[in-house]
């Protein structure tokens, strides 16, 4: 894998013969799901078709953030501030978490009213949250030669590094009892009586009462199989990371024509912080009236492309059976070849902005697939269609910094506990029982 060099997680080598859940993928979320049921008792295998934390939750920019986000996921997301605060002491391992605040910057007046009005969601967490002028920006990044109004400064905001966290967090779960497996695809879902009873992995059948689904980008593709119909798209993002290098800052900054954040190893992850790819593939026509107010909205940051990716998933298989290799099996983690153009942009900003980077190297560059659901909002919710069976998927970019509120949440629904949090925003019988679905302004 070309990717980003993500720690090394060995899976178990036996299949249990049962558990009370099965937890299908191995990114951040199915991790910290598995470890939230483990802690609790609760008999839980994590099956990963690939290796864990190999695809998005590796690939993503490294920010655990409340800033700029959807008013929606503002509770959960306060929840992930305060869990990530001990994740290390927790899975005693190195996460890379660091509580260093992150900044968006704003270019113009506009923007400087418009981020005002989003900080006031939140009032009422007591988290330090403002927005600081032109002199405040300059006396926070000295030699800074980024031109801006002033900003959008969260310092509750933080960083983690996306290739250790999902291995940290899945082996703590191990620690817990868990089963983990990798190279170990599910091929789908059985029931007796109309409920779960089981899954059918590559490697053999389990038996559960329960099945989490958190299977990113390929979630679709496998509730497809089971006739139910989940609108997904996705958008790739890339990134590159630097050498390491003196002088730079600390805090994470967000500005028009780039994004940044320190790296554990003293380098930087950067992007850009406004363009992204959205491959045209056979699911944008399906979808097309599902993600139009998406499109309206956004379409000065999407680059629309159609290329071999279209011509990959028209081939995929629709349809399997329980006996045959699946599509999970023949494309175990998803590479996509990174777009040079927006990353070396977004460099060349970075190095005019902040002269110490001037001569920074580029160390790596890769890029991932973001799951995008209509109203960029997740689904964490049980399926009304098979009772057993739950789902975390969707989280539109969004998922890594918020990933272990989420399990927390999704383990309180499996559990038939009081939730964390209300997850009626996240349920996905809204994209079928007449709910018009609504974009907030969350960026």
């Amino acid at each position: 894998m070309p990717g980003p060099f993500v720690v090394p997680f060995h899976g178990d080598a036996e299949l249990p013969a049962e558990v009370d859940v099965v937890v299908i993928g191995g990114g951040i979320i199915g991790a910290s799901t598995a470890l939230e049921l483990a802690e609790r008792g609760t008999r839980v295998a994590l099956c990963e078709k690939g290796g864990i934390g190999h695809e998005q939750s590796s690939r993503n920019w490294g920010w655990v953030r409340i800033s700029r986000r959807d008013p929606r996921e503002i509770p959960l997301m306060a929840e992930a501030l305060r869990i990530w605060r001990t994740m290390d002491e927790r899975v005693g391992r190195e996460t890379g978490y660091r509580r260093a605040g992150i900044i968006f910057t704003c270019a113009t007046d506009e923007e400087y009213a418009q981020h005002e009005r989003w900080n006031e969601n939140l009032r009422g967490y007591q988290l330090d949250s403002r927005m600081i002028s032109r002199n405040e920006f300059e006396a926070m990044f000295p030699g800074s030669n980024l031109p801006v109004k002033g900003g959008l400064y969260t310092a509750a905001d933080g960083r983690a590094e996306p290739q250790k966290a999902a291995p940290a967090i899945a082996e703590a779960a191990r620690d817990c009892g868990a089963h983990v497996m990798t190279e170990c695809a599910v091929r789908g879902v059985e029931t007796a009586g109309g409920k779960i009873c089981g899954v059918v992995t590559e490697r053999g059948y389990i038996k559960c009462q329960a099945v989490v689904l958190a299977g990113g980008a390929w979630s679709g593709l496998f509730l497809g199989n089971n006739d139910i119909n989940l609108p997904q798209l996705k958008v790739m993002n890339s990134v590159l990371r630097t050498s390491p290098v003196e002088g730079g800052p600390e805090q994470a900054i967000w500005s028009r024509h780039f994004a940044m954040r320190k790296r554990l190893d003293g380098g930087y992850t950067i992007a850009s912080g406004h363009e992204n790819v959205v491959p045209i593939v056979p699911n944008s026509f399906r979808y097309a009236l599902d993600f139009l107010p998406a499109l309206k909205k956004e379409w000065r940051s999407l680059n629309l492309r159609l290329g071999f990716r279209f011509l990959d998933e028209a081939r995929l298989p629709k349809r399997w059976g329980l006996d045959e290799p699946t599509p999970f099996e023949y494309n175990r983690v998803l590479d996509p070849q990174p777009d040079k153009r927006l990353s070396d942009t977004a460099l060349v900003h970075v190095k005019k902005a902040f002269p110490a980077l001037e001569n920074v190297e580029i160390a790596q560059r890769w890029a991932g697939y973001i799951d995008v659901t209509p109203d960029a909002v997740p689904v964490i919710s049980p399926l009304e269609q098979i009772p057993g069976l739950f789902v975390a998927t969707g989280f539109s970019g969004h998922g890594f910094g918020i990933g272990p509120a989420a399990g927390r949440l999704m383990a309180d629904l499996v559990l038939g506990k009081t939730p964390i949090v209300d997850p009626a925003d996240f349920r996905f019988s809204r994209f079928s029982d007449g709910s018009k679905i609504r974009l907030i302004s969350g960026f």
